[in-house]
């Protein structure tokens, strides 16, 4: 990945930052990271927004555009939205409903398999995102501020399918907790279908 293709998967993982944050991240200048910027801010893929500081000049924090997040892997979204559309004119929402079940229960089988091979919650978090890293929704494990950890999802490759049908998100957090077992709760604190950046999952023993 070249410079300035990090500098745009900064902005993906981490959200808005100023050019500083992003140089001190890229071991480049102030000046180098905001001539990327400069340069895919005029590409139509990262916005500013300049916020008012108590002393000095406005501090100018930059973030990715609609264009910007459609950079990064869709799997194949309009196709996925027409399929859709056509089981629920076909079948209806029963359709639908079958078409997730199946999916849920597919989805469910790898990854409880891929879990099931070690013992601790951390550990298979760590094989949850790894797969869910494949997947394409660059997934990975933080340390939660309290206890437990915060399974976090810069990116959905499935969000114009999502948008259709929020049976998908249903279906994700159902599977997470039967993944991870009985002996942890899994909780969405962030939803990118409701208007957050990405989606966030707050995972802790019981």
């Amino acid at each position: 990945m070249n410079t300035a293709d990090r500098v745009l998967f900064l902005l993906k993982t981490r959200g808005a930052q100023t050019a500083q944050e992003l140089a001190d991240q890229l071991e480049l200048t102030s000046m180098g990271a905001r001539k990327h910027l400069e340069s895919w801010h005029d590409k139509g893929l990262v916005t500013f927004e300049d916020s008012a500081e108590k002393q000095g000049r406005p501090r100018r924090r930059w973030q990715l555009s609609e264009a910007g997040h459609a950079h990064f892997p869709d799997r194949h979204g309009d196709l996925t939205v027409q399929v859709l559309q056509h089981v629920r004119q076909l079948f209806g929402e029963q359709g639908i409903n079958r078409l997730i079940t199946t999916r849920e229960l597919e989805t469910l089988d790898i990854y409880t398999i891929a879990t099931n091979k070690v013992k601790t919650l951390k550990a298979k978090l760590k094989v949850l995102a790894e797969i869910r890293s494949q997947e394409g929704y660059m997934a990975e494990i933080l340390p939660h501020e309290n206890e437990g950890y915060l399974l976090v999802e810069n990116h959905c490759p499935i969000r114009a399918a999502a948008k259709e049908c929020q049976q998908f998100c249903r279906s994700e957090l159902s599977i997470f907790q039967q993944a991870l077992g009985d002996n942890c709760v899994v909780e969405r604190t962030e939803h990118l279908q409701s208007g957050a950046r990405r989606c966030v999952y707050w995972v802790k023993s019981i």
